[in-house]
């Protein structure tokens, strides 16, 4: 079943949707706008040549910077607001800190590193 989360930012038409994929052999949640069509081989993914917009967040696109995953609940309002306010944690001064994060048409989301944020 798929759970439609909001309006795609970009394409206007289209809305984002809870996708259940697999990558690596673990289950995996994307968040992708419905005009994009994708092609799965193996752990590579591509888009069709019928999609008309790439937009697309990866639950673990934040696992860098140790947040875990990206719930549907944080995209509803990352798609409402315009941003969202997440966690990080720092491994170098073994601290949590919070950034803001907005929607990016070619990498689904931006952490906007420049900006901090009191707790």
């Amino acid at each position: 079943m798929i759970q439609i989360l909001g309006n795609c930012p970009y394409c206007k038409d289209g809305s984002i949707e809870a996708r259940d994929i697999q990558v690596q052999g673990k289950a995996l949640k994307l968040y992708a706008c419905s005009n994009a069509h994708w092609h799965y081989e193996t752990d590579f993914a591509e888009l069709t040549p019928d999609s008309t917009c790439r937009f697309r967040i990866f639950q673990n696109q934040l696992q860098r910077w140790h947040k875990k995953s990206i719930s549907p609940k944080e995209i509803r309002t990352l798609l409402r607001e315009g941003e969202l306010k997440v966690k990080l944690y720092s491994t170098k001064t073994k601290s949590e800190y919070f950034k803001w994060v907005v929607t990016d048409e070619e990498y689904g989301i931006s952490v906007l590193w420049e900006d901090n944020i009191d707790t």
